[in-house]
Formats: structure tokens, C-alpha cells, sequence
């Protein structure tokens, strides 16, 4: 369970060049600084964390490649597989070399964590890290293994924003800068307990809660992948061309296999076989299946039909939106939470991405952009105890508790937006970001890979 506090006097402009400023300098999701002194390690809690991040590793491959490849059209599957794959084998190589120590490297600064860390310096079979419970650990091994697999499914989430329109040396390059720049630092901020939105300094001292990453994963990928979209344009045909998924049976296999990983992401957060996971794996299944019901019953509604589409748009929406409140909410919260951020989600979708014109291509920032806000804060609501959660902090009150969980959003929202869209213009600038109109409309499976996913 994760409080982050920090005063915003300044303004958010004047944070977010400290940040930048910051990322210059060389000045531990929870556990203190590595340990190398003998501490108890439980079996049950490092068998756990095995189980959870293999589970992660198993919402991008084959979960998430599956739920977007059945959402573009054929000629496009292998493209956005392709750039999961690719993806997560980068970033990985990326966390080991430097990512781990710029996120969780000991550092004091509240905006990175340092390079005392890269290529894992320091780190060995003897070496632990801190868990929630004083005095039990876990190997430092197993905590790198489970937030890489972090690292690499935000990025991963952000290609969905552009599919079927994006060159694929453009967004490895893009992903290699962006985690580097935008994700090692945020994941500092809100999980390293030396980070600025961590030990609260944002909030006047009132620590923010990020149980399991709705900032450093959902309100980052989404916000970023809005910033792309936007960036690199609509797609060719849009509005004229057939653009339905060509397979909602891969899809709703896909947002299945998300499910079932998603346990290991929120009740994994925990970082222990414990009550707290438990009560993180059943807001995993409530707060989904009420934002499951209330997606499919506003379609219902407004459009006389419920559709598959629908139900796993809901399904992820609910996902998203307990992720920051997992370990905090109790169960009925968690229901009340996901349908109203899948009502949120829904209207994005429906009503504010057709009449503002961006082509957000699988909704990322309609679902995880503003499902991940919804859920972020939330959260401030529902951890109140006379609502079932866990309770706020001594002294905190609820009103005080939302405002720092609506900057702690901004702070997000301010530092992903303004640095992905320098990103962009970089990569646009070194090897650009769209392949031709005539590539487009082939398919980058044939015009990128050279192969097809089906063949007559």
C-alpha cells in the first residue's frame, strides 16, 4: 500500500522542469532501500511473486498482443504482435542495464532513483529488498523480475492508440526513449519510497495512494498513447474504409488471458502471501464484473444491442480502475468503482471520441487514460472504512485525501503529456513515424514483416 505527499506551490509548470532538471542530476512500488544483511524471506511470499510475475508476463504475451491484434484488421494482426514482442524483450534488456536503478537505484532525489544500480551493480543471490511487514524480504532478483514485467506492459498498452499506422523501427525507438524518460521516473516518483509523489511531498504532506500503478502504468499509457494519436495522425480511410476488428473471438480470448493476469498485477503488488492479497484478488474480480455488467447494460440501453465489443471494453475498464485501489477498497466499493468508471469509459468512447475527431484506434486513452483517473482517484473515495476500505490515515480526511490523489494525476497527466510529444517530434524527426499511404493500405503485416496472419 503505497502513500505518496508533496506541496504543489509553484505550480505544475514549475514541477514539471524541476522534473526535467532533475533527471540531469545523480542525486525503494514500496520496499525500502536494498538490504544485504540476513532477513527472513518466506517461501510462500517468493513463491507468490514467482506465480505473479510470470501471470504478468502473461497479460502481454499472449494477452494483450491477442486482445489488440483481434481489434485491427487482418491485414494488421502480426504488426501489433510483432510490436509486443519486441517490446517487452527491449524493455527487459533497457530494466536490466539502467531501468531498474533509475526507478528503484537508492537514490534520495524524489525524481529518479540514480545509477548506482545500472547493470545491476550491487545486486546478488544474497541481496533483498523490503516487503510491507518489517523484517520479511524478498530476494532482489524476484522484485527486479516483477516490476520489469511492469516496465514493459505500459509501453506495450500505448501502440493500441496507433495501430495500423505507425512504422516499427518508429515505435522501438519511441518505446526505448519513453521508458527511459517518461516511465523510470514517474514509477521513482509514485513507488520508490524516496519519491516525490510517494512520501508526499505534493500534497501538503497528505500522501497519495498508488496500490498497483493506476498513475505509472494506466494514466501514463494512456496519456501518452492520446499524445500519439494525435500525433501521428488518423488513419488512412478512416471513415470510409471497413475498420471493425477482424476477430472479436481473439479478442475476447485476449481480454480473458488479461484477467487472469491481472491477479498477479494487483494482488502481486502486494508483495506478500498475505490477507492483503486477498483482498487485492477479490476487488480483481468485483470491480471487473461490475464495470463488465455496466458496460453491457448502458449498450443495452442506448443502442438495443449489448455487444462483445462491449463487455470486453468493460472487462478492461474495470481492470484499470481497481488497479490503484486494489489492496485498499473493499469488495462492494470495488463494484461501485468499476461500473462508474466503465460509465465514464463508455461516454469517452462513444460520445467524446467521435465528436472531438482524434482517432485513439483501440482506445487507450478511453479506457485507460480515463479509467486509470476515475480509478486514481477514486481511490481517495472508496479506502474511507464507512465505505468498506481499509481506512484513511490517522488525521487524514477524505476531502484532503482526494486533492492529493487528483495531483498526484496532474503531475501524470502534465509530465507524460508535455515529454511524450518531444519524444514524437524526435523520432518523427529521426526516422519518421508513418510508412506510406501505399504501405498502409497493403497491411504492415506484408509491407513491415514480410508475412501474413492467415492465408487463403
Amino acid at each position: 500500500m503505497k502513500l505518496l505527499k508533496h506541496s504543489i506551490a509553484g505550480g505544475l509548470a514549475g514541477l514539471l522542469a524541476t522534473c526535467c532538471a532533475a533527471l540531469a542530476q545523480d542525486t525503494g512500488v514500496g520496499p525500502a532501500p536494498v538490504e544485504t544483511v540476513a532477513a527472513v524471506v518466506d517461501k510462500g511470499d517468493v513463491a507468490w511473486m514467482l506465480v505473479s510475475t510470470v501471470l504478468v508476463l502473461f497479460m502481454i504475451l499472449p494477452g494483450l498482443g491477442l486482445f489488440y491484434g483481434g481489434l485491427v484488421r487482418a491485414k494488421n494482426m502480426l504488426s501489433v504482435l510483432m510490436q509486443c514482442v519486441t517490446i517487452t524483450a527491449v524493455v527487459m534488456i533497457i530494466y536490466v542495464l539502467y531501468g531498474y536503478s533509475m526507478a528503484f537505484g537508492g537514490s534520495t532525489s524524489p525524481y529518479w532513483g540514480g545509477l548506482a544500480k545500472v547493470f545491476l551493480s550491487g545486486v546478488n543471490l544474497d541481496t533483498t529488498v523490503a516487503t510491507f511487514t518489517d523484517g520479511v524480504n524478498l530476494p532482489e532478483y524476484l522484485f527486479i523480475a516483477f516490476q520489469m514485467t511492469f516496465a514493459c506492459i505500459t509501453p506495450a498498452l500505448i501502440v493500441g492508440a496507433f495501430a495500423e499506422r505507425i512504422k516499427f523501427g518508429a515505435v522501438v525507438l519511441f518505446v526505448i526513449l519513453w521508458v527511459t524518460i517518461v516511465y523510470f521516473p514517474i514509477a521513482h516518483m509514485v513507488w520508490d519510497a524516496n519519491g516525490l509523489i510517494f512520501n508526499g511531498a505534493h500534497a501538503g504532506g497528505v500522501a497519495a495512494l498508488d496500490f498497483a500503478g493506476g498513475t505509472v502504468v494506466h494514466i501514463n499509457a494512456g496519456i501518452a498513447g492520446l499524445v500519439g494519436a494525435l500525433m501521428v495522425g488518423k488513419r488512412a480511410g478512416l471513415g470510409k474504409d471497413m475498420m471493425a476488428p477482424h476477430s472479436m473471438t481473439l479478442t475476447m480470448v485476449g481480454a480473458s488471458i488479461l484477467w487472469v493476469g491481472w491477479f498477479g498485477f494487483n494482488a502481486g503488488s502486494n508483495l506478500e502471501a498475505t490477507n492483503g492479497a486477498a483482498l487485492a484478488m477479490i476487488n480483481t474480480f468485483t470491480a471487473t464484473a461490475g464495470a463488465t455488467v455496466a458496460w453491457v447494460l448502458i449498450e443495452a440501453i442506448v443502442r438495443g444491442k449489448a455487444s462483445m465489443l462491449g463487455a470486453v471494453s468493460g472487462i478492461i475498464a474495470g481492470l484499470v480502475a481497481v488497479t490503484p485501489a486494489a489492496g485498499l477498497i473493499g469488495p462492494v466499493g470495488a463494484i461501485v468503482l468499476g461500473a462508474i468508471a466503465s460509465a465514464a469509459c463508455y461516454f469517452f468512447v462513444a460520445v467524446v471520441k467521435p465528436a472531438m475527431g482524434y482517432d485513439d484506434s483501440l482506445d487507450v486513452f478511453g479506457i485507460h487514460g480515463i479509467g486509470g483517473i476515475i480509478g486514481a482517484i477514486g481511490t481517495g473515495v472508496f479506502v474511507s472504512s464507512s465505505l468498506g476500505g481499509i481506512g484513511l490515515a490517522e488525521g487524514v480526511s477524505m476531502g484532503a485525501q482526494v486533492y492529493s490523489q487528483v495531483i498526484a494525476v496532474l503531475i501524470t497527466i502534465v509530465y507524460c503529456g508535455v515529454v511524450s510529444a518531444i519524444l514524437y517530434k524526435v523520432v518523427d524527426l529521426i526516422v519518421g513515424l508513418r510508412p506510406s499511404v501505399e504501405a498502409e493500405r497493403e497491411g504492415l503485416d506484408l509491407t513491415s514483416h514480410g508475412e501474413s496472419a492467415y492465408h487463403s
